[in-house]
């Protein structure tokens, strides 16, 4: 069955879900945040089938997250790298990965963990913040429609 597209949705999460919402993709991300450059590591790394991760790839580098170059050695590979677009999914996965370590891991396991690499602690667990600083509840949060935007919208959202 083929998924429908989310696309042309008004939901930010939606759209989001509907461009990184499988894992292979949000795994590629995460390995080419460590560094990771070409399709051979992603490969061995995700152990991914070649056609999946190749789709993948491309999806990602047509979306803009990925960029492709020639590989920095001089040799005929070439290297994926993140573009700013892609970089700024570090806190989804950061928050991804803190809510799996705290809710995921049961009995003797212990999870991997991103840590500051100038210090080795971990990372402050992320946290929904106002405006003005203070920290917010999920029932704090509310969801405000979109739309086409005018001043009108915008000067209704802001007030209220």
């Amino acid at each position: 069955m083929k998924r429908k597209s989310l696309n042309s949705s008004l939901c930010p999460v939606a759209r989001s879900l509907d461009l990184i919402g499988d894992w292979w993709t949000l795994l590629i991300v995460r390995d080419a945040l460590h560094g990771i450059t070409r399709f051979s590591e992603f490969q061995r790394n995700l152990g991914a089938a070649k056609n999946i991760l190749s789709v993948r790839l491309k999806a990602l580098v047509a979306e803009g997250i990925l960029a492709v170059s020639p590989a920095a050695d001089g040799s005929a590979y070439q290297e994926y790298r993140l573009t700013e677009k892609g970089r700024a999914l570090q806190p989804v996965l950061v928050a991804l990965g803190q809510w799996g370590g705290e809710y995921l891991f049961t009995g003797g396991d212990r999870p991997s963990q991103l840590v500051d690499s100038l210090n080795g602690q971990p990372l402050r667990k992320l946290e929904m913040r106002a405006q003005d600083g203070r920290v917010l509840a999920p029932e704090e949060v509310r969801l405000v429609p979109g739309g086409v935007n005018t001043a009108a919208t915008d000067a209704a959202v802001a007030g209220q």
